[in-house]
């Protein structure tokens, strides 16, 4: 029982900061990775300059992702959590290699307001004392993350609890 305690105080207090994989040193951040969509109008290359096309394949990411429980340290679908779900977006949508713990994202990129998010975006948010949660902004005020309540779903960023723990943005596109 002692044990099953100290698992939800250290869930509570760390939030997403699992570890339990391997870390990825090959972060290709800025290196112009686009979106592993289909080129039509725009051309490869500028693909991940337009917001419209970013979104849309995040959108298809999601939807296959959707519902898949969170579970703290997994990075499949039996069970993800927020910050393996990024890496795993990143990697499977643009072909970057991210780190693997929220720490290590919320370092990334250059800092952007809330005010100019684009979809890509990493958001983040303190929800706890060490906690730290990430997602990824889709657009319209919307980001999809792994939540430990509703596994990967969509959420606004301006509803109250992700209103009142954001902390801030990165751009790494």
């Amino acid at each position: 029982m002692n044990r099953l305690w100290i698992a939800i105080i250290l869930g509570l207090v760390t939030g997403c900061q699992a570890t339990t994989t391997a870390p990825v040193t090959d972060y290709r951040v800025g290196t112009g990775a686009t979106p592993r969509v289909p080129s039509s109008a725009h051309g490869p290359r500028s693909a991940a300059n337009h917001p419209q096309v970013v979104s849309r394949a995040l959108n298809g990411h999601f939807s296959s992702w959707r519902g898949v429980r969170h579970r703290y340290g997994g990075a499949s679908r039996q069970g993800v959590d927020c910050s393996a779900f990024v890496q795993l977006t990143f990697r499977d949508v643009f072909g970057m290699q991210l780190p693997r713990t929220t720490r290590e994202q919320s370092k990334l990129g250059k800092r952007v307001s809330k005010r100019k998010l684009v979809p890509g975006d990493l958001v983040f948010f303190k929800t706890g004392w060490f906690g730290r949660h990430v997602g990824v902004y889709v657009g319209g005020g919307t980001f999809m993350h792994a939540s430990e309540s509703k596994g990967v779903t969509r959420s606004s960023l301006q509803d109250y609890y992700w209103h009142k723990h954001y902390w801030k943005a990165r751009r790494v596109l």
